[in-house]
């Protein structure tokens, strides 16, 4: 239908839409579209006794994003139509398939070509979520269409500074372990890892009155 096509235009690259469209209805889909989660960009629930395959995404996702995210939930619908849960969630059978689905966008002018060079290269070896893969997360960030002009990365930041999140929890950052930045919660004295492209606000510096503060809105 008209609406629904104008729809997945929000949300989808233009040139993806009828592609993305057919795949909804061969497939018998149901997409939800998802508050923005920390731990994941998507998810796939197969459908049952009936019941339509469900997908859901992330709303603040841009379109380029949004769409890798939706063929990577596709590739698990076939992985699972194909082999049932006799397979692991990330295994060769699913790259086969998020490979597979993935080459007709990457021929028809679909992505720019600097997302398009790199999301070829995440191909070769598909992590679980492109989100793990920083190099792609790095170049589909440029592309947000609403970027938050006093958040940076906490990579960007120095060691030993200071950052807030939205929730009014303020953090240091440490030493990079591995692929995450450890930091220290002040609210609470907890240590936690962050991705190193994740989104936050600056402190400039941080005073034991404002901890307290933060203490008494929390409690």
């Amino acid at each position: 239908m008209k609406e629904d096509r104008e729809l997945l235009s929000k949300y989808f690259p233009e040139q993806a839409v009828e592609a993305v469209y057919t795949s909804l209805k061969e497939k018998n889909v149901q997409l939800r579209i998802s508050r923005s989660r920390s731990t994941k960009l998507g998810d796939y629930r197969p459908g049952m006794n009936g019941k339509p395959h469900r997908i859901s995404i992330n709303h603040d996702l841009n379109i380029f994003e949004f769409l890798i995210t939706y063929v990577h939930e596709l590739a698990h619908l076939y992985t699972f139509e194909k082999f049932g849960r006799r397979h692991q969630p990330h295994g060769k059978e699913w790259k086969q398939f998020f490979v597979q689905l993935m080459i007709p966008f990457l021929n028809n002018g679909v992505f720019p070509a600097e997302i398009q060079q790199e999301l070829q290269v995440h191909l070769l070896d598909a992590k679980a979520a492109n989100g793990s893969d920083l190099d792609l997360k790095r170049i589909l960030q440029k592309y947000n269409h609403k970027q938050n002009l006093t958040a940076t990365s906490v990579e960007s930041l120095s060691e030993n500074s200071y950052f807030k999140l939205p929730d009014g929890r303020v953090f240091q950052r440490l030493e990079l372990r591995r692929k995450r930045y450890k930091c220290l919660c002040m609210n609470n004295k907890r240590l936690y890892l962050f991705s190193p492209l994740a989104m936050v606000e600056v402190c400039d510096r941080f005073e034991p009155n404002q901890f307290l503060h933060l203490l008494k809105k929390l409690g």
